[in-house]
């Protein structure tokens, strides 16, 4: 009795802790995912095993130091450390499909996601159900996508950007129904072009009373 107490404590603890590192634990916690929750530490260090690099191969490239010098804190954080923000805490999760215009790469400007692609997923971090040619997605198996999620890049500069997962189909009356696609992407990693000209809208500023904050790095900081 006494060694099934120590196990399900241990459970809790091993559980609570890999639900609080990153997003990709949101459906399993959501749905009860048991299994998938237990499974995906492992999944998580192959990928980490094999990582590919943010620099090579990709047209814009910058030494660390320049990126650090380009960048702000926070999308330095994200883009190129591949950092996560805490949910609700960029500007641009409140923004919906009514804020016409283009999110690009904070990084170097390509065109990432548009604003008619843009859905409430409730998430806490801006969501799409569809990318833009810019956005290079991880390559991964079925069962992997599907349980843990991919990560996604700017095809341009290499700059993390979020993550893709396969649950769009439970957000039913959205464009994400359609697609069963779901971008979850870092505010940080963005920036806002309206439609029509105006100002930039930088999604590393956040909300009214909010400060944003980052969750270590599930991938490789080159």
């Amino acid at each position: 009795m006494i060694f099934s107490l120590f196990v399900g404590l241990a459970y809790l603890v091993i559980s609570s802790n890999a639900l609080s590192i990153n997003r990709r634990h949101y459906l399993q916690w959501q749905t009860g995912g048991c299994i998938a929750t237990l499974t995906t530490p492992s999944a998580a260090a192959q990928a980490a095993a094999t990582p590919k690099s943010r620099t090579e191969g990709y047209a814009v490239q910058h030494t660390e130091r320049e990126w650090a010098y380009i960048l702000s804190g926070a999308q330095y954080n994200i883009l190129r450390k591949g950092g996560t923000e805490r949910q609700k805490s960029s500007i641009l999760n409140t923004f919906t499909t009514a804020n016409a215009g283009t999110y690009t790469c904070a990084g170097c400007g390509t065109p990432l996601f548009a604003s008619q692609d843009k859905f409430s997923s409730g998430t806490g971090w801006p969501s799409f159900s569809v990318a833009l040619s810019g956005v290079e997605a991880e390559e991964v198996d079925a069962v992997r996508a599907t349980l843990d999620g991919r990560e996604v890049r700017c095809g341009t500069c290499g700059g993390h950007l979020g993550d893709l997962f396969n649950d769009g189909w439970i957000y039913r009356g959205t464009s994400a129904a359609k697609t069963g696609k779901r971008y979850c992407i870092d505010g940080a990693a963005l920036i806002f072009k309206p439609e029509g000209g105006g100002e930039d809208v930088f999604g590393d500023d956040p909300p009214p009373n909010r400060v944003i904050q980052y969750q270590p790095s599930m991938y490789r900081d080159t």
